[in-house]
C-alpha cells in the first residue's frame, strides 16, 4: 500500500498570510508593551535591527529551500551540510519552539479574555488549545483558509490603527494624557530614556515578536508552487517589517506617551482605553485574542510537521509519521498539543509570570534554528558554488552577512545572560541541548 504523503494544497494566498501570521503575532500585541517599558521609542530601532537580521536569515533559508526539489524544511538541509546531529537537534528544537511559543500563545488568550470576564486564566487556555487541535485535523487547505482570515484581521486593524493615529496626529486630538503629536517620540526623556541598558534589555521581546518568520519554510512542502511562493512572501518582509511593526508602534507611541503604557498589557488596546475611546480599545482586543488563537494554530500546525518530517526521516517515533484521511499528521498533533497543555498549567501555577519564561526559552531556541540556517548556508556556498551560481533566488551579500547576523545572534544571547528577568531561562536551556544530544548518542548506538 503507498504511504501517504503530505498534500500540497496551500496556494499562493495561503502562503502570502502565513508568513504575514507569522511575522504579526502575540510578541507584537502583548509582548511589545514590556519591550516600550525598557527602551522607550528606541523600541523603534530594535524593532528595525531584529527585522533586518532576520530578512538575511530568510533569504538564506529561501536559496537553501529552493536548491533541492526534495527539501522539506531546514532540517533536510542541515542534515545534507552538517551533519544528521544537526537535523536532529535542530528539528526538535524547533518543535521545542514552537511548543514555547504556542504555550505564549494560548496564555496570552486567557490574558485577553480575562479583559471581559473575570475568571481564572487556566480555563479559556484550555478551551483555546483543545479547539486548534479540533480544527488543525482537518484539512491542511482549511488551516491555510484559517490563517488566511486570521491575519486578514490583523493585517486590517494595524492599517486601520495607523490611519486613525495619522489622522489624530493630523488634528492634534487630545487625550487625558496631552495632545496626539509626533513630538511625544522624544518629548518624554528622549530616544533612550533609558539608557543603553534599556534599549539592549528589549531585544529579548523583540526577538520573540519576530518567531514565526521561519514558518513559510515549514509550509514548503505543502505549497503547490514553491519555486514562485517562497520568494514572493520572503521579499515582502521588509515591508512588513516598516508597516506593522516599526508603522504600529510609532503610531501607538505618538498617540500616548511611552510612559502612560503598561508593560503587563497589550499597548494596542491601551492606546484607545487611555486616549478615550473605550468602544474601540474592546474591538482591539478581539483582535488580538483572534491573533493570539492563530499564532497558536501556527504553532499546532508547525510542531506537527515537524514531528512528522523527523519521524519520517527515523529521526523520532515511528508512530508520528503516520497520516489521517485528511493528509494530516494526527498523532503529531496530539502529541504536540498535550504538551502546549502545560501552558494552561503554567497559567495556573504562575499567571504573573508564565508569559516571560516561555518567551524567553522560545526566543533562545529559535535564535539557534536561524543560527543553523546561516551556518548551514555558508557551508552549502563553499561546497555547492554550482548550485550557488544557478540559483533563482540567491542570498544577497552572502557569506558576509551571514557571519555578521550569527555575531549578533551571540550578542543577544550576552545580554539576555545579563539580564536579571531573563537569565534563568538562558542558563535552563542548555538543558533541553543535553537532553538532545544524549538522545541522538543513544539511537546512533542502536
Amino acid at each position: 500500500m503507498k504511504q501517504k504523503e503530505l498534500k500540497r494544497e496551500l496556494k499562493n494566498r495561503h502562503v502570502q498570510l502565513i508568513a504575514i501570521g507569522g511575522t504579526i503575532g502575540t510578541g507584537l500585541f502583548l509582548g511589545s508593551g514590556a519591550a516600550i517599558s525598557k527602551a522607550g521609542p528606541s523600541i523603534l530601532l530594535v524593532y528595525l535591527i531584529v527585522g533586518t537580521a532576520l530578512f538575511f536569515v530568510m533569504r538564506s533559508l529561501g536559496e537553501m529551500l529552493l536548491s533541492n526539489a526534495g527539501y522539506q524544511s531546514f532540517t533536510d538541509f542541515a542534515t545534507d551540510y552538517i551533519g544528521s546531529w544537526a537535523g536532529y537537534v535542530t528539528g526538535w528544537t524547533y518543535w521545542f519552539c514552537w511548543i514555547m511559543t504556542a504555550m505564549a500563545d494560548v496564555i496570552a488568550v486567557g490574558v485577553y479574555v480575562r479583559y471581559w470576564f473575570d475568571i481564572p486564566q487556566w480555563i479559556p487556555t484550555l478551551i483555546a488549545i483543545i479547539l486548534l487541535l479540533l480544527l488543525n485535523l482537518l484539512t491542511v487547505k482549511l488551516f491555510g483558509e484559517l490563517e488566511f482570515w486570521f491575519a486578514i484581521i490583523k493585517v486590517i486593524t494595524i492599517i486601520a490603527l495607523i490611519v486613525i493615529g495619522i489622522f489624530l496626529i493630523m488634528i492634534g486630538f487630545e487625550t487625558d494624557t496631552g495632545h496626539v503629536s509626533v513630538s511625544n517620540i522624544w518629548s518624554h526623556g528622549g530616544i533612550f530614556p533609558n539608557g543603553m541598558i534599556g534599549f539592549l534589555f528589549a531585544f529579548q521581546m523583540v526577538v520573540f515578536s519576530f518567531v514565526g518568520v521561519e514558518l513559510v519554510g515549514v509550509a514548503a512542502a505543502e505549497t503547490s508552487n514553491p519555486e514562485k511562493n517562497i520568494p514572493s512572501a520572503i521579499n515582502k518582509i521588509p515591508i512588513r517589517i516598516l508597516l506593522f511593526y516599526v508603522g504600529a508602534i510609532f503610531v501607538i507611541l505618538c498617540i500616548n506617551p511611552w510612559t502612560e503604557l503598561s508593560a503587563t498589557n497589550s499597548p494596542f488596546v491601551q492606546v484607545f482605553t487611555l486616549a478615550g475611546i473605550p468602544l474601540a480599545s474592546g474591538i482591539i482586543n478581539f483582535v488580538v485574542l483572534t491573533s493570539a488563537a492563530s499564532a497558536g494554530n501556527s504553532g499546532l500546525f508547525s510542531t506537527s510537521r515537524m514531528m512528522y518530517n523527523l519521524s519520517k526521516n527515523h529521526l523520532g517515533p515511528k508512530f508520528l509519521s503516520t497520516l489521517n484521511k485528511n493528509f494530516v499528521p494526527g498523532n503529531a498533533l496530539f502529541i504536540s498539543s498535550i504538551v502546549v497543555s502545560i501552558g494552561a498549567l503554567l497559567s495556573y501555577v504562575i499567571p504573573d509570570t508564565a508569559f516571560s519564561i516561555v518567551t524567553t526559552i522560545s526566543a533562545i531556541c529559535f535564535i539557534w534554528v536561524w543560527s543553523i540556517i546561516l551556518i548551514t548556508h555558508i557551508i552549502y556556498l563553499r561546497k555547492r558554488p554550482d548550485l550557488h551560481k544557478t540559483s533563482i533566488f540567491k542570498a544577497p551579500l552572502a557569506p558576509f552577512v551571514n557571519y555578521i547576523v550569527l555575531i549578533f545572534f551571540v550578542a543577544v544571547l550576552v545580554v539576555m545572560l545579563i539580564s536579571e528577568e531573563t537569565r534563568i531561562a538562558v542558563l535552563l536551556t542548555p538543558i533541553w541541548f543535553i537532553i538532545l544530544f544524549i538522545t541522538y548518542a543513544l539511537r546512533k548506538k542502536k
